[in-house]
């Protein structure tokens, strides 16, 4: 007894005996044909058409394709253009609205939070050396701007879906 219900079903005989598919077929003619350049053969010489009734004489082609002034001429579309620029320039953006300015208390926060370092840092790789009282009170002007920044957050949770947009 076969140890799968469906084993003796198959037979490994079978599917190299199979009948190949279209799509099968067509696999294989890409894959035998995969890196060659294909040749394309030159097409018919035709003899040239007999020029339409009324040909304009000088025009491409043979005059096949009418009176070419009929098109308009490239310079026609540059006009156009020009003319459209004319029209939008009476629009005068309105003046945007000015600046936000940091309150007095906050500006000397956000200083002593970024200066106070930077100070300190310019000066340990110059080797410029500062009074240790400078040196207590630059550590302490970082400390205190970051206290003070920390304590003037807003308390209460913004909106879960507010993304900061204002409209």
């Amino acid at each position: 007894m076969p140890d799968h219900p469906h084993d003796d079903d198959f037979d490994a005989g079978t599917e190299a005996d199979a009948v190949p598919t279209a799509d099968e077929l067509a696999w294989r003619a890409i894959v035998d044909n995969y890196g060659e350049r294909a040749e394309i053969d030159e097409p018919p010489v035709t003899p040239p058409a007999a020029p339409s009734a009324g040909p304009v004489s000088g025009a491409p082609f043979g005059g096949r394709f009418g009176d070419p002034r009929a098109f308009g001429t490239p310079d026609d579309e540059v006009q156009d253009l020009d003319d459209l620029d004319d029209e939008e320039e009476g629009y005068v953006p309105p003046e945007p609205p000015p600046l936000p300015t940091v309150a007095p208390d906050r500006g000397l926060a956000w200083a002593g939070v970024f200066g106070s370092p930077v100070v300190l840092l310019v000066c340990l790789i110059l080797q410029i050396s500062i009074p240790t009282w400078l040196g207590y009170l630059l550590v302490v002007g970082f400390v205190g701007g970051f206290v003070y920044l920390v304590f003037q957050m807003p308390r209460e949770p913004r909106e879960p879906w507010d993304d900061g947009a204002q409209v």
